[in-house]
């Protein structure tokens, strides 16, 4: 089901399987992607990683996550492009920002636990009613209906990840992960963040230690190697320029914190993505 606007707002819902999951390859400039998993055990490549996913886990995706599904049971599909709701401009009503999308995180996930499910069962059930609808109320209930799940989604990934009772002390973890997001190409300390943010490396490390999850520098260093990944897999740029562009002084610094991260070098690592790009225009599974 597919909901277009007159100003370009554009939604779209469905239930998809193995055979409509062309759909996850699709670009829409723009768009947010929700996937929830109806079934146990399915595999999707995600920025070059295999990744598996069962049932009752919900994932976020932007537009630059490159996705090849391997292995796909039933999935709840819902993408949704900035005309029709751009989660920057409210943030403060739905809170996700710098959490589900736009932040540090590789790939925000939530696991939904039963007493979840009713909430989440109802409110998708309302949602395909309401894309079935055809009046003048129909995107302002739509946008309604997706403010109402996302809000549902930051809830649960926020209580999952143990974040900071304090509103203010959330707020800033928000804030430092969408941050690292627009800056890690050349801000690769805490102490840049800090200076941003107007706080001292120290009371933002306390306040990740309160979550019991990974410290800030890790978050800014894998969101680093997300986009090394991205970049060594899907682009013919060299090493060397890849290495400058996400601020490296020069590539063996590069390499040796590539290396620290993924366990094997750049070069090895793009020549297996050439490997799997190759095999995959062939029909062959790597």
């Amino acid at each position: 089901m597919e909901f277009i606007g007159h100003t370009e707002e554009y939604l779209f819902l469905e239930t998809i399987d193995g055979h409509s999951c062309d759909l996850l390859k699709e670009h829409i400039d723009s768009s947010l992607t929700i996937l929830w998993f109806q079934s146990d055990t399915n595999i999707l490549i995600i920025d070059g990683k295999e990744e598996v996913f069962y049932k009752n886990q919900i994932i976020f995706l932007t537009e630059f996550h490159q996705i090849v599904p391997k292995k796909i049971g039933a999935i709840r599909f819902l993408r949704f492009n900035r005309p029709f709701y751009c989660i920057l401009d409210h943030d403060s009503e739905v809170g996700c920002k710098g959490i589900l999308f736009f932040g540090a995180s590789q790939l925000p996930l939530i696991s939904l636990a039963q007493e979840d499910l009713e909430k989440f069962e109802t409110l998708w059930k309302m949602f395909t009613i309401e894309m079935e609808s055809n009046d003048n109320l129909q995107i302002d209930m739509l946008q309604m209906m997706l403010k109402r799940y996302l809000i549902l989604c930051a809830r649960r990934y926020k209580n999952q990840e143990n974040f900071p009772q304090e509103r203010n002390e959330t707020d800033l973890v928000r804030e430092f992960n969408f941050l690292v997001e627009q800056h890690f190409r050349n801000k690769h300390s805490v102490a840049d963040y800090a200076e941003l943010l107007h706080k001292s490396p120290k009371t933002i490390s306390n306040i990740f230690s309160k979550m019991d999850s990974k410290s800030p520098l890790k978050y800014i260093h894998e969101r680093i190697a997300l986009e090394a990944r991205r970049m060594l897999f899907y682009t013919d740029k060299p090493v060397k320029e890849i290495a400058y562009q996400l601020g490296f002084e020069d590539i063996q610094a590069f390499s040796r914190f590539f290396k620290k991260q993924e366990g094997i070098s750049p070069s090895e690592y793009k020549e297996k993505g050439e490997l799997g790009t190759i095999a995959n225009s062939s029909g062959i599974t790597t």
